[in-house]
Formats: structure tokens, sequence, C-alpha cells
């Protein structure tokens, strides 16, 4: 018996719609499937301005994907001090970081050989 699963192109549209009605900076997408042993097909990486731009980010992400497809993320952390938020859609990863710490940690540098697409948004506009 197979379940009717929302397609991962989706789910990113999504994600990436709710990172952008929020004026969420620097998004990119890294296609992790050609790497071995990872966790998950796909990182969603962006950033924000402050502690409460992050959360802001995080909230329309859920609510954008809630609202259209009836998903939340597997697990959240980092909501607290919110330099860091990671939201596990399972398939798809997502990092919301403050701009310093997302130089700190470069994610994208460390998935080097991931598929690497730069989502230009209507605030890069």
């Amino acid at each position: 018996m197979q379940e009717n699963k929302t397609s991962a192109d989706e789910l990113i549209a999504l994600i990436i719609q709710g990172v952008d009605e929020v004026k969420g900076q620097n998004v990119n997408l890294l296609d992790l499937r050609e790497i071995e042993n990872t966790v998950c097909d796909y990182f969603i990486v962006c950033n924000g301005t402050s502690n409460t731009h992050v959360n802001a980010i995080v909230g329309s992400i859920q609510k954008t994907v809630s609202k259209a497809i009836q998903d939340k993320p597997w697990h959240v952390e980092g909501e607290d001090n919110a330099e860091w938020v990671l939201m596990d859609y399972v398939n798809v990863v997502v990092h919301v970081f403050q701009k310093q710490v997302r130089e700190f940690y470069d994610i994208e540098g460390l998935w080097g050989d991931a598929k690497f697409t730069t989502i230009e948004s209507s605030v890069n506009q």
C-alpha cells in the first residue's frame, strides 16, 4: 500500500515561498541526491537579520507548508536562541541562520559536492 506523498519539488517550492514572504535572504538549494550516505535529499539554506527575523522565517515556512499540504516538520531545533534553526521535513532539511552564524558554519562549503542553486527571491530583485 503506497501513501500519496507530496513531491519534494512541491515541498521545496512551498518552503521557498515561506522564506520569500518574510524577506528571508540568500536562499540556496543544495541537491544532495548524488552524494552517498546523506541523511536527506535536499538542504535549503537561508538567513535572517535577527533572532526575530529568523523566527519569522521559520513560522512563515511552517504556516505556508501546513496550509498548502497539511504537513509539518518532523523535528525543529534551535528556536530558543534563533541563531540557527533546523527544520527537518525528512527528505528536505531547512537551515535558517543569522548571517554571522551562517558564515561561521559555512554549510555550503561543507557540502561542496552538492549541486548548488541560488534562488532568486523578490527581496533580491
